[in-house]
């Protein structure tokens, strides 16, 4: 897939979840096990949604940079969020932060890092 597919559908994603935890922190979170226990809880969601919707923004935004060292130093930084949004995740996952749907957040964030591998060894290549 094309570097500006994969940026597309990455962006795509991750911008699904902000609007997600902007809007529906209170159907989304207890899916994971959460109690948004009042209105600090809920802000919290919707101050997450900040950081996901700029990775989403930035993603859309360099979809079509020509430069190869710079598409492959944002493969590399968006690899490097999702692998650390694995370990936080797993973290929570394994400690019974999260619980019933919960165990789906490590496995996104597995899935969406070994694609953004693949797609930088893709680019490497290239």
């Amino acid at each position: 897939m094309s570097n500006r597919t994969f940026l597309t559908v990455h962006s795509a994603i991750y911008a699904f979840f902000a609007f997600a935890l902007f809007f529906l922190p209170g159907f989304l979170w207890p899916n994971y096990g959460l109690e948004l226990n009042d209105r600090y809880a809920w802000f919290l969601s919707q101050h997450n949604s900040i950081f996901l919707g700029g990775i989403a923004i930035l993603g859309f935004l360099f979809r079509d940079v020509a430069d190869e060292t710079a598409s492959q130093k944002l493969l590399i930084g968006l690899m490097a969020t999702n692998v650390l949004g694995f370990v936080v995740t797993l973290y929570a996952a394994l400690t019974g932060i999260f619980t019933g749907f919960g165990w789906s957040d490590p496995a996104f964030f597995a899935f969406l890092a070994v694609m953004s591998l693949l797609q930088l060894k893709k680019s490497v290549q290239s």
